[in-house]
């Protein structure tokens, strides 16, 4: 497939608007120890410069989720490829994603938490599409919400490049077809 990639959000918007969601979580959450766990690969670049704004007490972990395979479309079929190190039972937990689009992987992910003794868990998202929604699940924090078009960049990839954008890109396919 030949395609470019257009800048949808530019480096700079998306650096005023980490330290605007920094500022808020902080602002909501003073005097709590927080922890931010990243979802692999792609909320590691926006999760590094989110933390890095946030002036409390936090704990950072991963875990590994996957419901796309190699494809541009998500399964419908959520694994756990890799769990959080350490005990969340009443904790107050942050997940940090890249984008939230059919919301299935969020939902299961957020309900596994809640299962596993979790005091509260808490969106935090760059991206939202809300109009590829299939379950019904929010974002306490959204950075930016965006038409349905497929992007990369700033931690989104393209079977497995473009990460290292320091912006966030629209998939232009040269024939004319979209990616979605």
């Amino acid at each position: 497939m030949e395609y470019t990639i257009e800048v949808m959000i530019s480096r700079d918007r998306i650096e005023k608007k980490v330290k605007e969601l920094a500022a808020q979580i902080e602002k909501d959450h003073k005097g709590k120890e927080l922890i931010f766990i990243g979802l692999l690969k792609g909320s590691v670049v926006f999760m590094s410069d989110l933390i890095k704004e946030i002036k409390l007490p936090i704990m950072i972990d991963f875990m590994s989720v996957s419901s796309y395979g190699s494809g541009t479309k998500t399964t419908g079929i959520v694994k756990i490829l890799k769990d959080v190190d350490f005990e969340v039972k009443d904790k107050e937990l942050f997940i940090v994603e890249d984008i939230i689009d059919s919301g299935l992987t969020l939902k299961y992910v957020k309900e596994f938490l809640l299962a596993k003794g979790a005091k509260v868990v808490h969106i935090c998202t760059l991206l939202d599409k809300p109009q590829r929604r299939k379950v019904d699940i929010k974002s306490d924090y959204v950075g930016f919400e965006i038409p349905d078009e497929f992007v990369v960049g700033y931690g989104l990839d393209y079977a497995q490049k473009h990460r290292n954008l320091p912006y966030v890109g629209k998939v232009v396919v040269r024939n004319g077809n979209q990616s979605s």
